[in-house]
């Protein structure tokens, strides 16, 4: 999949917003059918993002459904199949049976959300449920509730668990869950670029104010890519697996393979603002 750098949540209940989203720096917009909708709402907010999906839009709409054990979520499901939806975003994900269903009944990707102890527990059993799932992440205040924690570090392993959990799958580094304190930008800015040099890319977020800084954490520095590309460009006609460059550091396939990584990605990354 393209690589997204921000995920825009934007309240299905509130589709009048969408519009204003699309127009904004988010890379792909979240329409929210769980959290941020009352059970009141459930029922007509499932009806305007069906309604929603219909119309052409610039940017993937990945669609946070309710839980599989909730009364919303099947109908969820049912509603959204074969629909022009990106993906699921699908929340309290924690036995690979549900989220291997979730990926049947709806014919969609899946971004399987772990939110509890069993989940983080089950982490590589969910990424490998079914071909469908396209992407882990955590819901951190869910998962921080039932781990009874009162200090956000303590999450730490549970993260790196499940960046281990995605790169064993197969799958994209996981995006990171949002940051719920919107006026703190400077904690936003430093969890986000410490997540990021630990395996994470990509995060979700709450308000348009939070895009830009995410949006240029998870942009490669160009100083960065120009090194790539020329790493890259040093291994033509050598015979040798490994090598010092210019500046002396040793070259081998696994550098050279953070190399591609990163260069594949700022192409990526400008061919979507091209075309945006």
């Amino acid at each position: 999949m393209e690589p997204i750098r921000s995920w825009l949540y934007v309240p299905a209940h509130r589709i009048e917003l969408l519009g204003k989203a699309m127009s904004g720096q988010t890379d792909a917009v979240v329409l929210d059918l769980e959290d941020a909708v009352p059970a009141d709402a459930k029922r007509p907010a499932r009806d305007r993002v069906t309604e929603a999906l219909t119309q052409r839009w610039p940017k993937p709409i990945w669609v946070r459904v309710n839980s599989l054990e909730s009364p919303w979520g099947r109908a969820d499901l049912a509603a959204l199949a074969g629909s022009a939806a990106a993906g699921l975003r699908l929340p309290k994900a924690e036995d690979p049976d549900l989220v291997r269903a979730a990926v049947q009944e709806s014919g969609l990707a899946v971004h399987a959300i772990i939110e509890s102890a069993l989940g983080v527990e089950n982490a590589y059993r969910i990424a490998t449920a079914h071909p469908g799932v396209a992407l882990l992440s955590l819901g951190e205040a869910d998962l921080m509730a039932d781990l009874r924690l009162g200090e956000l570090g303590a999450l730490d392993w549970a993260r790196q668990r499940i960046v281990n959990a995605s790169r064993a799958a197969g799958l994209p580094s996981p995006p990171l869950a949002a940051w719920t304190d919107v006026a703190d930008v400077a904690g936003l800015a430093a969890d986000t670029r410490a997540a990021g040099r630990r395996g994470f890319f990509g995060r979700s977020v709450l308000h348009p104010t939070q895009v830009g800084v995410v949006n240029q954490i998870f942009t490669p520095d160009p100083g960065e890519v120009a090194a790539a590309r020329a790493r890259l460009a040093g291994q033509v006609g050598r015979d040798a697996a490994a090598w010092l460059d210019e500046q002396g550091r040793f070259v081998d396939a696994a550098l050279l393979a953070n190399a591609r990584w990163l260069v594949d990605l700022a192409d990526a990354l400008a061919r979507k603002e091209a075309d945006a």
